[in-house]
């Protein structure tokens, strides 16, 4: 069963912290400690998978996140594993009545954010007594956002709960009674297993406070067209170097919370496809998303020495390789970072990086009109005259779709679509705002 799995989600082997899991999981509770992309995702979905049974009703397994873009995440990978069980995801940002229908049908597996959830229970639209499972994923995170009372609320209401799993991406000091761990409980610990830590190159660029954003203009120009991030402690430095980056020409994404959530996810959609090579974002990007291979961090703003492992954390992931810069006075590098640190000299003439050859385009039909990715890559291939290098990521929401499609062939395709159905229906088809 495991070895299909792999094969589905085209991993050729489980990692030592993913083993070390699972077999704690055949024992009982287990707090999983380990850091930021080191796979802890997987790690605890097949231990819950081996406790869903086929004939039993309800929901048997719930999930806890600290935001829409984790669930979402999980809920990608659960479908990509292609267990047979169903799941589905409750956040906030959208309306309560689509989740309340969801599960009057309910999932095996569900997972929501603490909000959502809590909402859902008080309403009684989720029969808690059918849940047996209970994994609380980056449970420091929903402690740093403030959902412990959420949190606390729903697991006093789950009466048959039988399994607990919790992990985190820091050590936990304290956890907190509510959460009722087994006393007999098992500690993964790979927090500090040197095997899992990425390879980060740390580079330095000295400026003065009058002259950051034109330093970080030049080292954008020298990164080049390389999937970059650049954090920033605050939403206003973000939307500053957003409207610096439109006046002079170079296209990115920002994400941060001030955002609505349909923004901050199409955002995410466009840099996950490589529309956007560059993502402008605060710390809510550096835990919990899925942005795979990113070559490049920058901290425009220097963070706590937390928050700048989990940004380093995006790196460096899928290849073991990555670079971070620092963006400092005078010099100043802060005394957390013991790491060697090499200077960098930024060029006298800034290129500007050329545009993505990819763009998004928008498909108004998705996973609730029976729509799946065969039928838009069908339709895109056999009737919009792409050829299979043309044609980028899809991803499928419940209402509409998303396809990167090489820029010089989008207009084009929307030509040769523009008649055509999906499923029996027609359907717009347009360039993604």
């Amino acid at each position: 069963m495991i070895s299909k799995i792999l094969e589905n989600l085209q991993i050729a082997t489980l990692n030592d912290m993913q083993k070390a899991c699972i077999d704690a999981a055949k024992r009982g509770d287990v707090v999983l400690l380990s850091p930021t992309g080191s796979g802890k995702t997987l790690a605890f979905l097949l231990p819950l998978l081996a406790r869903l049974k086929k004939e039993d009703k309800g929901v048997q397994t719930l999930i806890l996140v600290p935001s829409r873009e984790l669930a979402l995440q999980i809920e990608q990978v659960w479908r990509q594993m292609s267990t047979g069980f169903k799941v589905n995801c409750c956040y906030g940002g959208h309306a309560t009545r689509v989740e309340k229908n969801n599960l009057k049908h309910p999932p095996a597996l569900l997972v929501g954010t603490p909000g959502r959830i809590a909402y859902h229970i008080r309403h009684e639209h989720i029969q808690v007594s059918t849940i047996s499972t209970l994994v609380l994923d980056e449970f420091d995170k929903s402690l740093e956002l403030g959902f412990q009372d959420e949190m606390e609320f729903i697991i006093r209401n789950l009466p048959n709960v039988e399994r607990r799993m919790l992990t985190s991406a820091t050590s936990l000091d304290e956890i907190p009674a509510f959460v009722k761990l087994s006393k007999d409980r098992s500690t993964v610990d790979f927090l500090e297993a040197t095997a899992h830590l990425p390879s980060i190159e740390l580079k330095v660029v000295n400026t003065t406070a009058e002259d950051k954003h034109e330093t970080l203009f030049s080292l954008i120009c020298l990164i080049g067209n390389q999937p970059t991030l650049v954090f920033c402690n605050h939403r206003e430095a973000v939307n500053r170097i957003s409207d610096m980056l439109h006046k002079s020409g170079i296209d990115h994404g920002v994400f941060h919370g001030g955002m609505e959530q349909e923004e901050r996810e199409r955002a995410l959609l466009k840099f996950r496809n490589r529309t956007y090579h560059l993502l402008i974002t605060t710390d809510l990007a550096a835990r919990g998303l899925d942005i795979p291979e990113i070559a490049c961090v920058v901290h425009y703003q220097l963070p706590n020495e937390e928050s700048f492992i989990h940004r380093n954390g995006r790196t460096a992931r899928m290849h073991a390789e990555g670079t971070a810069y620092l963006i400092v006075h005078n010099n100043e590098i802060p005394g957390y970072i013991t790491q060697k640190v090499t200077p960098v000299e930024l060029s006298d003439e800034d290129i500007i990086p050329l545009p993505s050859p990819w763009c998004t385009v928008y498909i108004a039909a998705g996973k609730k009109d029976k729509v799946n990715k065969i039928d838009i890559v069908g339709l895109l291939l056999k009737k919009g005259g792409l050829h299979q290098d043309e044609l980028g990521r899809i991803e499928v929401y419940d209402y509409a779709a998303f396809a990167a499609v090489k820029r010089d062939k989008v207009q084009q395709m929307l030509k040769l679509t523009a008649n055509e159905k999906i499923k029996n229906k027609k359907v717009k088809i347009a360039v993604s705002d």
